[in-house]
């Protein structure tokens, strides 16, 4: 870096620092808890770079790097993408921001960073891997391991760098859903496998060890079973694939025409990237969770807290339109509209279940009794929360909405209220000052409650406090309950189970989802259904083990031979076949030994297509269980009674939309 370029990125730093300070704040006062987030200020191609590292300065050396990097600056150069920030899971984080970005871009960046900080802190999945997981650090670590391996004069470079790639082939065949913790070096192997233990046997023969050596080494042992019977490991499929090929792998010798041990270099190697891929799984598993949160916390801060000033607020927004606007499965406009349903739903149902309790309001007649209007007037909050400033001297500092401290030090002119006016709110007061049910676009929420939802409330509410009034009901209205309910479901839930339990009909209904198919009868794509449980099959689909193909270990050893069985759990998606027989030639290397994969197939015949056409309708398929087979030199794919796959199809998981009758 050049003396006037760090010149120009301390000055820069030097007109941030007060909104990084204040936007921290801010973001406490709104009940966040982030991770402290250090700083830095990058150019355009150091930007380029941390996001082909994946938000880290030290990596490891290796192609993979240098080609996210191209893809990334043609992106931005042919494409117009901008990347405004990077930010990453570690305590404290670590934010990027790319010295070109206008002041309003670089708040709106730091609002962001701040809701993914509390993010990263406080949802459980991220907590999985490690409490403080010194990402930075292990990072660095692993990438000078890696180097150092490569600068070996021992081991070639290419071996390296050709077994990193047979790796990061499986990097997400792993179990996300299990904390992470380093595979044992296990000398044990046989004793895993139930009845065998021949090594036993061997140390009650009077046997040099140099017979031992060479005529019962250590694969013969590993071929043995009791009474000759055919026993497989592990007991139960096992879904950390990259677990077990650490555990039992080993390296095909052409020499000796044979399985021999990994080197030392080659398991550590196989241990460091597995270890990242557990770093790197929970960031895949909240995508849509954790942008959406951060999407949410940033637009109140930016908006409804006029964090960006009165000369950026047009460009902020319209930043925000195309980020929001993006093409395709967009996480920011996803999450950012379930966030927005969990809270309106949350305060819906404060204020309904307050109603109820109203002397004459039952479920029954709740919209003919009910004056929505009046309601919406009664839950406005008084003017001196909505207009701080307007109102400083007649602010009561007893009210528990106030921050008595920060009013007086307001009145006394220590800071700029006109600018930081929430700084004399509580917690409490920051709540009432953005519900949510009394934001524009959001009036007409609580008036669409249904009738099934009403009764819903009505059958498990208490009767513990009864209200002679609405307005004294709605006195009564706890105004952070929705975001207590965000923050609940924000340390708990991963996209999955997020989209599972929130997206609902309504919420379907609301935002205009819908899913689409390919049709063979006509050759094109059709809209199938606004249905919130098909809408829901697809996202989840694509969400569900990453969006990839979940591929478990069935056997080690696999017709008594010490061969792989993997298998496919087949969800009514095939596998695209050209590819898995590329990932089974990289397994081969990490296993030494034939490697076999089951799944199923759908097969269509051409006169059902031909039928199905003419009368407008989907062909049936036939679903065939196929194995497909590598031995190091030749593939085979052949198909396999129904029988061998049965246990792996889909049953009450179908992501199949299609309705019978096509209109």
């Amino acid at each position: 870096m050049s003396t006037d370029d760090r010149f120009a990125k301390q000055r820069i730093a030097a007109n941030l620092e007060e909104p990084v300070a204040e936007a921290g704040n801010l973001a406490r006062k709104l009940g966040l808890s982030p991770y402290p987030v250090n700083y830095w200020i990058v150019d355009y191609d150091e930007m380029n770079e941390l996001i082909a590292y994946g938000g880290f300065q030290n990596r490891y050396p290796h192609w993979r790097w240098g080609m996210q990097y191209d893809r990334q600056q043609k992106q931005s150069q042919f494409l117009g993408g901008k990347a405004f920030e990077i930010v990453n899971n570690d305590d404290p984080a670590h934010a990027f921001l790319q010295e070109s970005n206008t002041l309003a871009d670089q708040k709106a960046v730091i609002t962001h960073v701040e809701a993914h900080g509390d993010f990263f802190a406080n949802n459980e999945w991220f907590g999985l891997f490690a409490d403080n997981p010194d990402a930075a650090g292990m990072l660095a670590r692993h990438g000078e391991t890696i180097r150092e391996y490569m600068q070996d004069p021992d081991i070639a470079r290419g071996d390296v760098e050709q077994f990193i790639d047979h790796v990061l082939c499986l990097e997400d065949n792993i179990d996300q859903h299990e904390p992470y913790s380093p595979v044992e070096t296990v000398e044990e192997r046989l004793e895993e496998i139930e009845g065998v233990d021949p090594e036993d046997q061997l140390e009650n023969l009077d046997l040099s060890e140099e017979v031992k050596r060479q005529v019962f080494d250590e694969e013969w042992l590993e071929a043995q079973a009791d009474d000759g019977e055919n026993v497989t490991f592990p007991a139960e499929p096992e879904k950390d694939v990259l677990g077990f090929l650490r555990k039992h792998g080993k390296q095909y010798d052409e020499s000796a025409e044979r399985a021999v041990e990994m080197t030392d270099w080659q398991k550590d190697l196989l241990e460091l990237l597995r270890r990242e891929a557990y770093y790197f799984a929970p960031q895949k598993m909240t995508k849509v969770m954790n942008e959406g949160w951060a999407a949410y916390w940033e637009s109140l801060m930016m908006t409804g807290e006029r964090f960006a000033g009165d000369d950026e607020f047009v460009l902020y927004a319209d930043h925000m339109a195309q980020v929001l606007g993006s093409p395709g499965l967009n996480p920011y406009k996803l999450g950012l509209e379930l966030w927005e349903y969990v809270e309106n739903t949350e305060n819906r149902r404060e204020v309904v279940e307050r109603l109820l309790r109203v002397d004459g309001v039952s479920w029954r007649n709740f919209t003919d009794v009910v004056d929505f209007g009046e309601v919406q007037s009664l839950l406005e909050p008084p003017a001196w929360v909505t207009d701080v400033v307007g109102h400083l001297d007649d602010i009561d500092p007893e009210d528990p909405r106030v921050d008595a401290d920060a009013l007086a030090a307001a009145r006394a002119g220590e800071f700029d209220v006109e600018s930081y006016p929430w700084k004399v709110l509580t917690y409490d007061g920051m709540a009432q000052r953005h519900y949510s049910l009394l934001k524009p676009q959001f009036r007409g929420f609580l008036s669409r409650i249904g009738k099934s939802e009403l009764e819903r409330l009505s059958r498990y509410m208490f009767d513990d406090a009864r209200y002679d009034s609405i307005e004294a009901a709605l006195e009564d209205v706890d105004y952070t309950r929705g975001w207590e309910r965000m923050r609940e479901i924000r340390e708990s839930h991963n996209d999955v189970t997020f989209l599972d339990e929130f997206l609902t009909q309504e919420f379907v209904d609301d935002n205009d989802y819908f899913t689409y198919e390919y049709t063979h009868a006509s050759g094109d794509y059709r809209v199938t259904s606004t249905d919130h449980e098909d809408v829901k099959k697809k996202l989840m689909l694509q969400f569900t083990n990453f969006g990839k193909p979940t591929i478990v270990v069935e056997d080690g050893n696999y017709r008594n031979r010490n061969e792989l069985l993997l298998a496919h759990q087949y969800n009514g998606v095939m596998l695209n076949t050209s590819k898995a027989i590329d990932v089974l030639k990289r397994v081969f290397e990490l296993w030494g030994r034939p490697v076999s994969l089951l799944t199923i197939v759908k097969e269509f015949d051409d006169h059902d297509v031909e039928v199905a056409r003419r009368r407008d309708r989907e062909p049936e398929p036939r679903e065939v269980g196929k194995r497909i087979e590598y031995d190091g030199e030749n593939v085979v794919v052949n198909d396999v009674d129904w029988a061998a796959v049965e246990h792996l199809a889909a049953t009450d998981i179908d992501y199949n939309t299609k309705p019978e009758e096509w209109l």
